[in-house]
């Protein structure tokens, strides 16, 4: 596992939805179900692009109309080789908040040609 896979899946990490200007175009990306969140306290930082799982993510205490509440935002892409699952709780009066990753099992149904594409601004932190 690489030390960046290693690091984001231990513990809470501060996140920010920083790709978008606003909540209505983190809004419009999320019904497109995919969506880029960045991790910012590593190395140059580190956005990653994944996929809506829709039965993992909760938007019931977010409202996007007076951008107020928290999306959770649940995911999966390949990350280092790594097959993994973003958990991602974004403040919306602020577009960031706190995430992490979970290592999961190779799955014959999830590989790298599926929507989860990964985006990195760093190699060793």
């Amino acid at each position: 596992m690489s030390s960046l896979v290693e690091k984001l899946t231990e513990g809470r990490h501060r996140v920010a939805a920083e790709q978008y200007k606003n909540v209505a175009e983190l809004k419009q990306s999320i019904d497109r179900d995919y969506v880029l969140i960045k991790f910012t306290e590593t190395k140059g930082g580190t956005e990653l692009g994944f996929k809506i799982d829709k039965t993992l993510t909760n938007l019931d205490q977010a409202n996007f109309n007076d951008g107020s509440g928290i999306a959770h935002l649940v995911g999966q892409l390949t990350l280092d080789y790594q097959c993994v699952r973003f958990i991602a709780d974004i403040d919306l009066s602020t577009l960031e908040g706190e995430g992490n990753l979970e290592l999961l099992k190779a799955d014959a149904n999830y590989s790298q040609s599926s929507n989860g594409k990964t985006v990195t601004n760093e190699t060793i932190h």
